[in-house]
């Protein structure tokens, strides 16, 4: 396969990935904004989601240093001027899915199709708040279409394991950015934890990654932070859990090893295999004891040098 072919592929799930958590970390602010609070002991759950998608600092030069929900939601959803917003994202993975459209089965093109196609009428509508729950469910369900139907219709080869690797990077780089919206940037004052707001987001997040049912499947019905982190950073059974996302990506780069052999320098799943290993040397006791923003940090520093040495093995001409 050409790198270029590749790349495409890998950036089409990613694209799609990250529209999704677009539309969750709003999911997230919205459900944190209705909740009461003052002027002690919070942060702005608008800010907090705007440092977790990392674009505070283009949406201060657009809107100015005061977030207001309307504008964030304008910023994260519509803005052409945000790189990351579904907007953008949606149409990256559209203009990779075309490049590669032989690559690609009709379902798989025309999930990505038809999601560009019902943005133009969306774009026009009016905006107001009470759209914001019915364009993240918009969003999420396109997401799963088009998951749906590579998995339904994809041949399982080198362009499979590139698309899948790229969703798992972005997933797992996602997961982690939505618990520490939780638990660094949205924590309340110390002598609150534990308490009846806590619990509140901890919830939210969990609903935010559709995980909420799941979680009480696994953990019964008290949401505490431990649980809930355990569930989405270590639970090999959670489908967003840091732990199965690595893993799933680790699988797709083996797979690609194994059909390109010494024709790559695999320092990609090299690296994946490592910060694996690392993870799961950990429990969620040592998590906690080491920093929950602390690890989340080091986390996604090591999905940036995984995906640097996807491009490298891969990406950038060599094959």
């Amino acid at each position: 396969m050409l790198s270029r072919t590749a790349e495409n592929l890998f950036w089409i799930a990613r694209y799609v990935e990250r529209a999704e958590t677009m539309a969750r970390l709003l999911e997230v602010g919205y459900r944190m904004a209705m909740m009461p609070s003052s002027a002690q002991g919070y942060r702005s759950e608008w800010a907090s989601i705007l440092a977790a998608a990392g674009s505070a600092s283009g949406f201060a030069g657009k809107y100015g240093p005061t977030p207001r929900q309307g504008d964030v939601e304008a910023w994260l959803f519509f803005d052409r001027d945000n790189p990351a917003s579904v907007v953008n994202c949606i149409d990256h993975a559209r203009r990779n899915g075309r490049a590669v459209r032989t690559a690609l089965t009709s379902e798989v093109w025309d999930a990505l199709n038809g999601g560009w196609l019902d943005l133009a009428p969306m774009s026009t509508q009016p905006r107001s708040s009470a759209r914001l729950p019915e364009l993240c469910d918009w969003t999420k369900r396109l997401g799963a279409q088009v998951r749906g139907a590579i998995e339904g219709t994809l041949q399982r080869r080198e362009g499979y394991d590139f698309i899948n690797l790229g969703c798992f990077v972005e997933r797992s780089d996602n997961t982690a950015r939505l618990i520490d919206v939780k638990y660094f940037v949205l924590l309340p004052t110390t002598d609150m934890v534990g308490g009846s707001v806590d619990s509140y987001q901890w919830t939210t997040l969990l609903r935010a990654v559709s995980a909420y049912r799941a979680f009480h499947w696994a953990y019964g019905g008290e949401v505490t932070a431990g649980k809930v982190a355990d569930f989405l950073i270590l639970n090999g059974e959670s489908p967003r859990s840091l732990l199965t996302s690595l893993y799933e990506a680790v699988w797709h780069l083996d797979g690609l090893v194994r059909r390109y052999g010494a024709e790559v320098p695999a320092s990609a799943s090299g690296r994946a295999h490592e910060t694996l290993e690392q993870l799961m040397a950990r429990d969620i006791e040592a998590i906690f004891d080491e920093g929950l923003h602390e690890f989340l940090s080091w986390f996604i520093n090591e999905l940036a040098s995984i995906s640097n040495a996807v491009h490298d093995d891969y990406l950038s001409g060599r094959m």
